[in-house]
């Protein structure tokens, strides 16, 4: 995947001037208050999830 998501504002100051780090992939850097961050997607959550039963008897 060689497309990164945008964040729209900086995290911390809420600021928008952004611009991608070199410290490697979903790293930014805010330029308004000089921090720097990285965003990373872990998953997919399984809250909600209906499960239909496909094996077994049914009565």
């Amino acid at each position: 995947m060689s497309e990164r998501a945008a964040p729209f504002y900086c995290p911390y100051c809420g600021d928008e001037d952004l611009r991608p780090s070199e410290q490697g992939h979903g790293a930014w850097e805010c330029a308004a208050c000089n921090r720097a961050f990285q965003l990373k997607f872990l998953g997919l959550l399984a809250r909600n999830v209906q499960r239909t039963d496909t094996g077994g008897d049914s009565i």
